[in-house]
């Protein structure tokens, strides 16, 4: 059985589903309140055109706005939920098909999250689009697949530019190992964004890579100069953020909302990382000024602190 290319759309409600048959890459599609699960062990990424679509993953809970693109890897199995006028673009790669892109591309595609810059999001459709007018399904040429997906592969890989860096920062013997290692890294990072409502343990994310506690801590940090407990604080924080401009919960139920013990610890932190208090954070926001929140100097003491 091979995946057909598929539309949920209009509330419509479809499923991938794998029996070892899945070959090449399929191009699903959820819009207007279409739901879509993907059960096969295959990576996937996805671009939001427009509007907002909600996503369960393994990694957890997120939320896609109009120039987002997330990635998963094979056992993740999203599923989609598109907002009323929500249109999200999806590539499933089968495992052949994803190590022939690796080979010719070097690098490859990882798992993360990141947004489409507004001058770039017009190319990257086109792109697509043109990506999926090639082999109909059955065809299981991975190199007419590569070769005709070559023009969207490398704006892609531009859009997980950020991402090269990391991976030449990535122990290993082998690029090969490099890559492997950065896989699951990525993942776990991953996880701690899916995961901003509490607060996530190593050994979780150790349970997650496949990694000792010791080795995913210290790897996580050379990699992206924060060890995951940092992290974690780092993007609830953020998170807290975000419920504060666009909410009316009062400051104890955002910080519960992000995963703190008390109105006390989630006040104490959020001062340390922005500077400011919560409601004052709430009323500058409120005023015009800005939504993103600078880290004060005592965060990254703080950020230190942790991975200590």
């Amino acid at each position: 059985m091979q995946i057909p290319q598929s539309w949920a759309d209009r509330g419509q409600s479809l499923e991938f589903v794998d029996d070892g048959g899945i070959n090449g890459v399929r191009w699903p599609r959820v819009s207007r309140l279409g739901n879509f699960r993907l059960h096969a062990p295959l990576f996937s990424i996805w671009l939001q055109i427009r509007g907002s679509t909600d996503i369960d993953a393994r990694e957890g809970r997120f939320r896609l706005a109009a120039g987002d693109w997330i990635a998963f890897e094979r056992d993740s199995r999203p599923e989609l939920q598109a907002g009323r006028t929500g249109l999200t673009l999806g590539m499933v790669l089968s495992p052949d098909l994803q190590r022939s892109i690796a080979q010719s591309r070097g690098q490859g595609l990882f798992a993360g999250r990141g947004q489409i810059p507004s001058g770039e999001r017009v190319l990257t459709l086109r792109l697509w689009r043109q990506a999926m007018q090639g082999p109909p399904v059955g065809h299981d040429g991975n190199g007419d697949h590569v070769r005709l997906m070559q023009p969207l592969l490398m704006q892609l890989s531009l859009l997980q530019g950020e991402l090269a860096a990391q991976l030449r920062r990535c122990p290993g013997r082998s690029h090969n190992r490099k890559r492997q290692v950065f896989g699951r890294l990525q993942r776990a990072r991953l996880f701690l964004e899916g995961h901003r409502d509490r607060v996530v343990t190593l050994t979780e994310l150790a349970e997650l890579t496949s990694f000792s506690n010791w080795y995913l801590s210290k790897t996580f940090h050379s990699i992206y100069d924060e060890c995951p407990q940092a992290a974690s604080q780092r993007l609830r924080l953020e998170h807290a953020c975000e419920l504060l401009a666009d909410t009316t919960l009062v400051i104890g139920e955002v910080g519960m909302a992000c995963g703190f013990e008390n109105a006390c610890s989630f006040s104490r932190a959020f001062r340390t990382y922005t500077g400011i208090t919560a409601s004052a954070w709430r009323e500058r926001v409120r005023n015009g000024g800005p939504r993103s929140a600078q880290p004060a100097n005592a965060q990254r003491k703080a950020a230190a602190l942790a991975c200590t």
